[in-house]
């Protein structure tokens, strides 16, 4: 903690030195831009805001929706549907996230968080249509074109990541200080939750339209479904303006990566590290949760299977709501904890006991949603949240895609280890495997995730441009419209706040 509290004074007193050099004046009633009005500015940022819940829907989607098609598939192509298939159609997202997160990620902070959302709208619906689309001359063909198709979607949901919850993050920090943390949740991690039960909700409609039967049908109306909520939002996006802050704190050129290291090393081993563990549980407990729940449920009907799973999802959805409200309360260190260590509760309880539990199949799924629930309030919530809290603008883009690609690696590894560790060790040890990522998440988080919570975002990037001015950096900070409101350094208003 000495080393934390060192760390944290050496930035304060960077400002300090930065602030005694700049003229400062107060923003805090000029228009955002000679350019933009702020009735304009404002509109687009709250248009911006409910875009990202909308769009972000559609991720939460496209990562679920193989919980049910993996059954399904595995009926209607029980020879063809292997395994080794199904592991390989369920990575192919994970591999195009980790690539769409590190290159949107980069090229949010120089193109701009607007132009990176266009882009990624495109490259879900595209892949949306192949994945529905989906054809070959052999069964085997087929899954090949799925996998790709999957790969497609999967650049463009991880890709959103960083360009829809930076820009969330950014505007909210303009529209509401106080509340960004919930309503940075709410329109992120709520609709990246809430789209879990709604793919298995629009399946089991679709499903039971088709008379439980005619499955191609099925899964292909429902990968065409997941195309209309990115296109919902497509024109406000076309027509949203970047957001002031970040107009105010992009560096463009001569970003000094090494400075960002030297500087950032101690957060970035907290999300990166954080983020792997987290995804390395949820993700394939969730890509799974159906499997797992058939074998339970010893029943072939893929109807019933389906229930159990809308009423898993559904259990898990409280604690999204529940982090949201103890964010400011608590700090977004200490619930992220909490949450990690409702894997290691939750977990041992299930592990330990599974063949007694799985007996009485509710008391299963309630102790299953309950650990998928924790995992919202914690690490689910927390880690989008201070991944676009802790960085500054001008990388936040960068440093939220890495933070988010090595969790999206995480995902793909668990995915990947998953089927050996069930046919190796049995069921049981998936769910001793979450407690053991629980530990291991609580010791990362204490010693390496710094609690902001509640600090404007704009004194971030200046503690940041204070480090690298301090170093000899001499680039430019914002766009042209807001380069010179940027040279002056923290208002007077904000000064007077910390």
């Amino acid at each position: 903690m000495s080393s934390e509290n060192s760390w944290e004074n050496s930035q304060s007193k960077d400002v300090g030195v930065l602030e005694t050099h700049v003229q400062v004046i107060d923003t805090s009633d000029a228009d955002p831009s000679a350019e933009v009005s702020r009735k304009r500015q404002s509109l687009s940022d709250f248009l911006t805001i409910l875009a990202s819940g909308f769009a972000l829907i559609s991720d939460g989607y496209q990562n679920n929706l193989m919980t049910m098609t993996n059954v399904l598939l595995k009926a209607e192509y029980p020879k063809q549907y292997v395994s080794a298939v199904s592991t390989r159609v369920s990575n192919a997202l994970l591999v195009g996230e980790v690539i769409g997160q590190i290159v949107i990620g980069l090229t949010c902070d120089y193109i701009g968080r607007k132009a990176a959302m266009v882009f990624t709208t495109q490259m879900i619906v595209i892949g949306g249509i192949l994945a529905a689309a989906s054809h070959g001359v052999t069964i085997n063909g087929m899954f090949w074109m799925l996998t790709v198709s999957r790969g497609i979607i999967g650049f463009g949901t991880g890709g959103e990541y960083p360009a829809s919850s930076v820009s969330a993050s950014e505007t909210a920090n303009d529209l509401t200080l106080k509340q960004r943390g919930p309503a940075f949740i709410m329109v992120t991690n709520f609709p990246l939750s809430f789209g879990g039960p709604f793919a298995v909700l629009v399946f089991l409609i679709v499903f039971s339209a088709c008379q439980q039967s005619h499955y191609s049908t099925v899964w292909r109306v429902c990968f065409g479904i997941g195309c209309i909520w990115p296109l919902s939002v497509f024109y406000f996006r076309w027509r949203m303006l970047n957001s002031a802050l970040y107009r105010r704190g992009a560096i463009k050129k001569q970003v000094p990566y090494g400075l960002v290291i030297r500087y950032y090393w101690k957060s970035l081993i907290g999300t990166c590290g954080a983020w792997f563990l987290y995804d390395f549980v949820t993700f394939p407990n969730g890509v799974f949760s159906a499997s797992i729940i058939s074998s339970v449920v010893g029943d072939d009907s893929i109807l019933k299977t389906g229930e159990w799973q809308l009423l898993l999802g559904a259990i898990s959805l409280p604690g999204v709501f529940l982090g949201a409200l103890f964010c400011n309360r608590l700090g977004r260190k200490n619930v992220m904890m909490i949450g990690f260590g409702g894997y290691l509760i939750f977990g041992l309880i299930i592990g330990c006991a599974f063949e007694k539990i799985t007996k009485i199949i509710p008391l299963f799924v309630v102790f299953y949603g309950l650990m998928q629930s924790s995992g919202n309030f914690g690490p689910g919530n927390m880690l989008g949240l201070l991944s676009s809290e802790l960085y500054a603008t001008g990388v936040r883009g960068t440093c939220y895609g890495l933070s988010a690609a090595v969790g999206k690696a995480g995902a793909a590894i668990g995915t990947q280890a998953f089927t050996p560790i069930e046919d190796n060790l049995g069921k049981k040890w998936t769910f001793i495997i979450a407690a053991i990522c629980g530990i291991v998440g609580i010791l990362v988080t204490y010693f390496f995730v710094p609690d902001i919570s509640g600090e404007d975002l704009r004194i971030r990037d200046e503690k940041f441009r204070a480090y690298l001015v301090s170093k000899g950096w001499d680039g430019a900070m914002g766009e042209d419209d807001m380069q010179a409101l940027a040279d002056e350094g923290i208002p007077p208003s904000l000064r007077e706040e910390k």
